[in-house]
């Protein structure tokens, strides 16, 4: 079995308010896992390698023995480092992208793929963090 990993990472600034989100599907295109969390103040860079690790963690918990894993990102410098076309040259990425590193090769096999936000899931997760960020602003503004 395959499973479809979709995830984002936003940043109001950069460094600013941020917040990272997945979304795991199986190859019937079923919801499995979805998940969005805020970061505090970061980087988009470090919002979008949250989102993975932390979608790894989630897909190596449901997985079944040699799973196939495909993961998509809109983030090409994310799925460049990790697939290691780019050099990492920031610490705090660093250690993210090594924590993926050791995530993905609990799967049987992966795929790490750059795709367009206009992806359906990405997008998908995307409008889940602006949704998130928007009602965490709202909250903030009330206290």
């Amino acid at each position: 079995m395959t499973l479809y990993v979709y995830t984002d990472g936003a940043s109001r600034g950069n460094p600013g308010e941020s917040a990272s989100g997945y979304l795991i599907l199986d190859y019937r295109d079923r919801q499995l896992a979805k998940r969005v969390f805020y970061n505090g103040t970061c980087t988009n860079n470090v919002a979008e390698y949250k989102a993975i690790v932390a979608a790894l963690k989630k897909a190596v918990s449901i997985r079944h023995e040699g799973e196939q894993l495909v993961l998509h990102s809109d983030s090409e410098l994310v799925v460049n480092q990790l697939s290691g076309r780019y050099r990492v040259k920031d610490a705090g990425l660093r250690k993210l992208n090594l924590e993926a590193k050791r995530l993905l090769k609990r799967f049987g096999s992966y795929e790490l793929l750059a795709v367009r936000r206009e992806n359906r899931h990405v997008s998908a997760v995307d409008k889940e963090l602006n949704l998130f960020l928007d009602k965490n602003k709202l909250e903030e503004m009330h206290k």
